[in-house]
């Protein structure tokens, strides 16, 4: 029965080391999915924060190129106005045609044309021969204009009017560039916090199931030491009854070689010191 008990104990402490171990091991590997997860999980706060400060910077531009834009508008609606009064007084003095400006354009086209073009000479003379047509053109409708200076001065001031439109819409385009780039930015922001969250939702998975596991391993490793202390009591009672038993035995045998001595002693026997020291244990003297 002692042996057995003691074959169980040695088992129960093998599975207790065991369990300790393993319990140890899958801690270990929970921490350090924690650590991971948390790591993620500021990862992921920090890109959505990034997203949010990008998002407030785009609404800010993008505020600009409204109000730019409102300008812009505006300031084409007044210049078109003058142009349609231009038009108006060209009408009333039949100057009709293509403007001023449109002639100046389309000169400065074709001797751009001329000059760095390699033509033949047919062509160049065809070339030629429309660049001096749209002069006298260009020459007839400057006088034109500057014999009228209601619509010269009208034309100045549509023309200085739709340059400050253009001016406005090239910064509006700068404006709706830079809350372009905000917002691919801030579209790039968060789905690398979608990416980063969604990897610290399987890391905490995984530290959920590590955690649960190395719980499993230390229950059963406090099952194992609750069962080692009770055999440990057992073995113990054990071990006293049979020290126990041992001992009624020899007190027996020791009552038995005294009960021999003391008959000796009675009828006149020599006892020697051992036979004392028996008697002595034995009780009997």
């Amino acid at each position: 029965m002692l042996k057995e008990l003691q074959k169980k104990r040695s088992d129960l402490k093998d599975i207790s080391e065991e369990a300790k171990e393993k319990r140890n091991t899958l801690n270990a590997e929970a921490s350090a999915l924690a650590a991971k997860r948390n790591e993620l999980n500021k990862k992921t706060k920090d890109l959505i924060n990034e997203a949010q400060e990008l998002k407030v910077l785009r609404d800010e531009i993008n505020e600009k190129v409204s109000e730019y834009k409102s300008k812009r508008d505006e300031t084409n609606a007044k210049a078109n106005e003058l142009f349609a009064k231009a038009d108006s007084i060209r009408k009333q003095s039949n100057l009709g045609g293509p403007s001023i400006k449109s002639l100046r354009k389309d000169i400065d086209r074709l001797e751009f044309a001329q000059q760095t073009e390699v033509l033949s000479t047919s062509k160049e003379r065809e070339l030629v021969g429309k660049i001096t047509q749209l002069q006298k053109q260009y020459h007839v409708k400057k006088v034109q204009l500057e014999s009228n200076s209601e619509l010269k001065n009208l034309l100045d001031e549509a023309q200085k009017i739709r340059d400050e439109a253009s001016e406005f819409h090239t910064q509006l385009a700068e404006y709706a560039r830079q809350a372009q780039e905000y917002h691919e930015k801030m579209i790039a922001a968060f789905k690398e916090a979608d990416k980063t969250r969604a990897e610290s939702d399987v890391a905490h998975r995984e530290f959920v199931k590590a955690q649960e596991a190395a719980d499993e391993q230390h229950k059963a490793f406090i099952n194992a030491q609750k069962e080692i202390r009770d055999l440990d009591k057992e073995i113990f009672k054990l071990r006293k009854k049979d020290k126990e038993g041992r001992s009624r035995v020899v007190k027996s045998e020791l009552q038995k070689d005294a009960k021999s001595i003391f008959e000796k002693f009675k009828g006149g026997g020599k006892l020697t010191t051992e036979d004392l020291m028996t008697l002595q244990r034995s009780g009997l003297v």
